[in-house]
């Protein structure tokens, strides 16, 4: 078994969700492909990476994603843009019959910006509680603040409820299984062997 190189993934991708958890998400739209991939190595110096486990503030993190609208947005090469799934390519509202949202939960019933083709980045802030949370968003928002050709459209504040539950009533616990490499611990204690 090779080991993982930490430095190079995420730390929300390996690492559970604090309990309590504060949570803040930031949509954001590339108005310009020179502009968003300039905030792409900016994020690459905020974004945490799973690689100190042991970290004072391994409870705090930014993570980064991109759609698939981001990604065409940036001028990744075709070749490199077929060869994800059909279903990321799609994106969830055009998705909406296959993951049976109607009714109410048709897309045409989403808050917008949620659903189109403007969002291209998603910043994901998690921590323990809002002002470490505030700290770690206030970084991330250097990053796109005042730049020209990004446009923050949307954000949605997230906190754990009182029974320690998101929002949609779950509590989360088999969600982060133990990934072979990362040396990190899975949470779920009824995990298969």
């Amino acid at each position: 078994m090779t080991p993982l190189e930490l430095d190079d993934i995420q730390s929300g991708v390996l690492r559970p969700r604090p309990t309590p958890f504060a949570a803040t998400y930031i949509l954001l739209r590339i108005d310009d492909r020179i502009a968003g991939r300039a905030l792409m190595r900016r994020l690459s110096e905020v974004v945490a990476s799973a690689a100190h486990p042991q970290s004072p503030a391994r409870d705090t993190w930014v993570s980064a994603s991109l759609t698939f609208a981001g990604l065409e947005r940036l001028g990744v090469p075709q070749p490199s843009l077929d060869s994800f799934s059909l279903p990321f390519r799609q994106g969830m509202a055009a998705r909406a019959r296959q993951l049976h949202d109607a009714g109410e939960n048709d897309p045409e019933h989403w808050e917008k910006p949620l659903g189109t083709s403007d969002v291209h980045v998603v910043l994901t802030g998690i921590s323990t509680d809002a002002v470490h949370l505030e700290e770690a968003v206030g970084r991330a928002r250097a990053t796109y603040q005042n730049a020209p050709g990004i446009t923050p459209i949307w954000r949605q504040d997230c906190y754990a409820l009182p029974n320690e539950t998101e929002p949609f009533g779950f509590k989360d616990g088999i969600s982060h299984p133990a990934i072979e490499g990362s040396g990190i611990p899975g949470t779920n204690p009824h995990r298969f062997r």
